[in-house]
């Protein structure tokens, strides 16, 4: 057990107070998290603990607070992934802080500041930046919508596009849902809606619905985008990875002049029939060094959801190698037979109406 002192400049009380929290509450989550005791007086804090987790602690403030005084808001959900990055050994590990994030790499946008964490966040923010077609392909919960949706707004909003398209393959993951009530926009906003809900974060419910209606935010489902060409916009694809081959084809073929699109997805949640190639992973092979694309790929380490995202993620990808053929053939037998059993259902029905 050490003690050790920091002070934190500038002396801001302002900048202090919501580097602390309500009744010190984020201090008290860095204490229940990393196993030491904070005391704050000002701009002084002694630190408690163990020699390790006090050196983890002080460059894990010293981070936190930099960001707060260049206007990044600090919430419990971010200081969590600050703590996890903390967990993972990346601060633990190194004497020194990790390099600072560029000013350009900070993308702001109407209601926040969203800053990416770690190197293939970062690479990925900067490729968006720097090439009109960008891939972002891996596990969930690394960032990949979050992400392209705050360079849509923050491209929109510095005027540098005319429009965000939304674009998603209507394909459910393993349910069949039936026909969906309402116009077009109604039927495909079920598919979209985690995109929505980085929209409403960022420009707030009012200005979301404004620009949809404006058409200045438009909704296209993946189906109708043959023929168009698509100018002056900023398209992002969520779910790519349940796109045919000939429709990743036809999507990358509407890049008109002025845009900039970015294709999301993860190869190992496609949701297509089986023995339907996946439009994603076949773009990724024969795309790869093309000359203006660029392509950023995630790993689990990446993983900002809940730390058990995460653990959860890196087991079924252990599951999946570790397979031997007989497993994989008896999945793929079951799948037959759910089709055969199926198919078996709808005919017994189409003989029963008739």
């Amino acid at each position: 057990m050490i003690q050790q002192s920091l002070t934190l400049e500038p002396d801001d009380a302002r900048q202090l107070a919501t580097l602390c929290g309500h009744l010190d509450s984020h201090l008290r989550q860095i204490e229940q998290r990393l196993g030491v005791i904070i005391n704050a007086r000002g701009n002084l804090l002694r630190l408690s603990g163990p020699a390790v987790n006090v050196a983890a602690t002080e460059q894990l403030l010293i981070r936190v607070y930099t960001e707060v005084c260049q206007g990044v808001a600090l919430s419990p959900e971010s200081l969590h992934l600050h703590l996890h990055e903390a967990e993972l050994g990346s601060l633990i590990q190194s004497s020194s802080p990790e390099p600072s994030i560029e000013p350009n790499q900070i993308i702001r946008t109407k209601r926040i500041s969203v800053k990416p964490r770690g190197e293939n966040q970062q690479a990925y923010v900067r490729t968006i930046k720097e090439f009109d077609i960008t891939f972002g392909i891996g596990p969930a919960g690394t960032g990949k919508t979050y992400l392209a949706v705050a360079c849509g707004v923050e491209a929109l909003l510095e005027e540098r596009v005319r429009r965000i398209m939304l674009v998603r393959p209507a394909v459910e993951a393993g349910e069949k849902l039936g026909f969906l009530p309402g116009d077009l926009s109604q039927k495909i906003d079920p598919y979209l809606r985690p995109l929505y809900d980085a929209l409403y974060e960022m420009l707030g419910f009012e200005t979301v619905s404004k620009y949809i209606e404006r058409n200045i935010i438009e909704v296209a489902p993946l189906a109708f985008m043959r023929g168009r060409t698509l100018n002056n916009a900023f398209i992002i694809l969520d779910e790519a990875q349940n796109t045919t081959r000939e429709q990743m084809k036809m999507f990358l073929t509407r890049i008109g002049f002025g845009s900039t699109a970015v294709i999301t997805g993860d190869a190992t949640q496609i949701d297509l029939p089986r023995g339907s190639p996946s439009g994603l992973t076949h773009a990724s092979n024969i795309l790869d060094g093309v000359q203006g694309l660029g392509f950023t790929y995630f790993g689990n380490k990446d993983v900002v959801r809940h730390p058990l995202v995460q653990r959860n993620v890196e087991a079924y990808d252990i599951a999946e190698n570790n397979a031997t053929p007989v497993d994989k053939s008896q999945c793929s037998c079951s799948w037959i037979f759910r089709q055969r059993a199926v198919s078996l259902c709808q005919r017994r029905k189409t003989y029963a109406n008739g």
